[in-house]
């Protein structure tokens, strides 16, 4: 029996008792769609304010005493306009919310201050919608209710029936004759190892683990806590990725390299990072003011202002921590420059060798096929010039040996340069130790006549 119903048979308003939401039917978040197009999640609880929370009709009205409403509308993520979000939430939110209400929760960049007389505050990134690095979280606060507007889904964000926790069961290894994923066998829950994986990204519990909030200040800690853990659970996935991108360039070739160089996958991956900064400089900017707003209001508590506190020093930490990983990401971007210049050079260097082969040849070849007098060699009915062919082919060696000689020298240069050091190092070292071996000598013929000279 849901709560609406329950308001609607009570005429004189008394509350009648309602039964904690493990022992009703678990129902599935609402689906909205509207004319304008997308798919809108909505979410909507009531808490009594003793730890125990119940699904509730959208129907946004506020609690009563010490009860409080919290609804959630989640936006699709998609190829899709400002302006259709906005039209969305017009659809789900109006009435009883204004368009200035509306305005306040869907613009972009940071926002914090009072709207209609409720809090309201947003970290909305500008970024295109569709992007996994694109973060919008909004919050209107009042006294006895919250609405929220989230971009996607948000991990640990809504609540569940306590004892339905994956985290709770008992694991046991998988083998090979399981079917599926999770199969209960003998006396723990087989998991794979891709859930082993998303588990091992995970920086919170699920939501059959979080605490049930008592007050709208816990409520408005936990929204700004699960936000900032879906930021931790990208760089943590952003470090995984990056350390198996860097094993694989230890381990690869060629083909590898060239093919993340033909993908742009770290001038990628470093616009990303740069969007994903900008997530959190926006709540560097606001959360402190919501901290500040929230610590002058009676009904919120002041640990919960000590938690937002701690919230802050998380994100600045969250900051340092995805400039390391921007730093990572421009070093392996500058070693593969590098690697892709060398690889140039070589691919001149060869070139400038084959220019260096053929160009006195061609000169030679251009010379000797002038079609005017007086080329030497080039008289066909004279027999004392039968060997101009000879002469001309021994000209062409003795100039490609000489250029040869010439693009070698360096390079034979350095390496006599070398031999001689060698063997001067050679001679004083054998020199050293002959005079070494001479003063031992002498000192040893010293000590048998008694002193030893110092």
């Amino acid at each position: 029996m849901e709560l609406a119903d329950e308001l609607q048979t009570n005429g004189e308003g008394e509350e009648m008792d309602r039964e904690p939401l493990p022992e009703l039917p678990r129902r599935e978040p609402h689906l909205y769609r509207n004319h304008f197009g997308g798919t809108v999640r909505r979410k909507a609880y009531i808490f009594d304010g003793h730890g125990d929370f119940y699904n509730k009709e959208w129907d946004l009205t506020e609690g009563r005493g010490n009860e409080f409403c919290w609804y959630h509308v989640e936006l699709p993520k998609g190829p899709q306009k400002l302006s259709q979000s906005a039209q969305q939430l017009i659809g789900v939110l109006c009435p009883p919310l204004k368009l200035q209400d509306i305005l306040s929760l869907v613009s972009n960049g940071p926002f914090c201050g009072h709207v209609n007389g409720a809090l309201v505050f947003r970290v909305n990134s500008p970024g295109p919608p569709a992007s996994d690095f694109t973060f919008r979280i909004a919050a209107r606060i009042t006294e006895h209710s919250v609405i929220t507007v989230s971009l996607g889904r948000v991990p640990r964000l809504g609540f569940s029936p306590v004892g339905e926790s994956l985290l709770s069961e008992i694991p046991s290894v998988e083998s090979p004759t399981n079917l599926r994923g999770e199969q209960k066998e003998r006396d723990g829950i087989v998991i794979r190892e891709h859930v082993l994986e998303f588990l091992l990204t995970m920086n919170h519990s699920e939501e059959a683990d979080n605490p049930v909030p008592k007050s709208v200040s816990n409520l408005v800690v936990h929204i700004i806590d699960t936000h900032v853990d879906h930021l931790q659970d990208v760089v943590t996935k952003l470090e995984i990725e990056l350390d198996s991108i860097e094993l694989e360039l230890d381990k690869g070739g060629f083909a590898l390299k060239k093919q993340m160089l033909d993908d742009r996958r770290f001038p990628k991956m470093h616009l990303n990072l740069q969007r994903l900064l900008q997530v959190i400089a926006h709540g560097e900017q606001v959360f402190p003011r919501v901290k500040e707003k929230c610590s002058t209001k009676q009904w919120f508590s002041g640990e919960d202002v000590n938690s937002l506190e701690e919230l802050t020093g998380r994100l600045r930490r969250l900051k340092d921590n995805v400039g390391f990983i921007a730093n990572r990401v421009t070093a392996i971007q500058a070693g593969l420059d590098s690697w892709q210049a060398e690889q140039i050079n070589k691919k001149l260097y060869y070139l400038s060798f084959l220019s260096i082969v053929f160009l006195p040849l061609s000169i030679i070849t251009g010379v000797f096929g002038m079609n005017v007098g007086g080329v030497p060699w080039t008289e066909q009915n004279d027999p004392t010039l039968k060997n101009g062919f000879r002469n001309v082919m021994l000209l062409c060696i003795f100039m490609l040996l000489l250029a040869l000689l010439c693009f070698s020298f360096p390079a034979l240069y350095s390496r006599i340069v070398t031999w001689q050091r060698r063997r001067i190092l050679r001679r004083s070292w054998s020199l050293n130790r002959k005079s070494f071996i001479s003063r031992t000598h002498g000192i040893g013929v010293q000590e048998r006549r008694g002193y030893l000279r110092l």
